[in-house]
């Protein structure tokens, strides 16, 4: 099978992130009726164990006010108070969800309603119309960060016999009391950093563009080519830097179906 084009064939990522899901319950701030039936449909059958659905942002604020939820997902553009004061004032309240993370699920797509989401208190922001899949994997990525941010900093991620360092800006290999660093450049460490930080969990495209190539100021239509040929690329420098793996672990990016990546398990090899 061709390097490139191999996929996860024997476990399905995006079956993993029942695991994330299970049990949580997320807030949906929506005035279509259609699509806010469509997203709580989609997250109840991903594991949440409740979706409350609401399309006016005062009564979303009186159930955040109530109720603890693992995730908000709000629209902008909704009767009376719209998402974006929705969650300006939820962010500035003391409730149970006051800090919950926050994705803007929207049609207003410009740089500067994006820029003005983001200042406004949301983790993350979807321009309309959006994949089943790329909303799934936007929320199990905030759902890992707030987990992160819950505990102690653990510093070091550790895979198998990878260890990346955020701090330091350094992968290195470890095998036998022995450790070489592997060289990188730093938007490959970038790129390192997001998939190994997802923990197996699968990192869309999308999600990869909009944190590693960040002085983009727009998304171009070929980016998915541009990314294409950058993980080809990666997969390569890291096959000839850690050559003792072998072929069945190579490459250790691998595809999960169309537009997603993984950083494969290396668990097994610890040791």
């Amino acid at each position: 099978m061709d390097g490139d084009a191999r996929s996860i064939v024997e476990e399905d990522p995006f079956a993993q992130l029942g695991e994330v899901f299970a049990g949580r319950r997320a807030l949906l701030l929506e005035d279509d009726p259609a699509l806010s039936e469509h997203v709580a449909e989609r997250l109840l059958k991903a594991g949440f164990v409740a979706v409350d659905q609401f399309d006016r942002g005062e009564t979303a604020l009186t159930a955040l006010a109530d109720q603890t939820y693992d995730v908000v997902i709000l629209d902008r553009m909704t009767a009376g108070l719209d998402g974006l004061e929705t969650l300006k004032r939820l962010r500035a309240g003391s409730g149970p969800s006051a800090e919950a993370p926050a994705l803007m699920l929207t049609a207003l797509s410009g740089e500067r309603q994006k820029v003005e989401g983001l200042l406004g208190g949301a983790d993350d922001y979807l321009a309309k119309p959006v994949g089943d899949e790329e909303l799934l994997a936007r929320i199990a990525a905030q759902l890992r960060r707030s987990g992160r941010l819950a505990k102690p900093a653990g510093g070091d991620l550790i895979n198998g016999p990878l260890r990346l360092s955020p701090g330091a800006r350094t992968l290195r290999f470890e095998t036998s009391g022995a450790a070489r660093i592997i060289d990188l450049s730093p938007l490959e460490f970038a790129i390192v950093s997001e998939l190994m930080g997802a923990r197996g969990q699968p990192v869309t495209k999308t999600m990869l563009w909009d944190r590693c190539w960040v002085e983009w100021r727009f998304l171009p239509e070929n980016f998915v080519n541009i990314i294409d040929a950058r993980i080809s690329a990666l997969r390569r420098r890291l096959k000839e830097q850690a050559p003792e793996l072998g072929e069945a672990m190579h490459p250790l990016i691998v595809s999960a179906r169309s537009q997603s990546l993984v950083f494969r398990d290396l668990s097994a090899l610890a040791g």
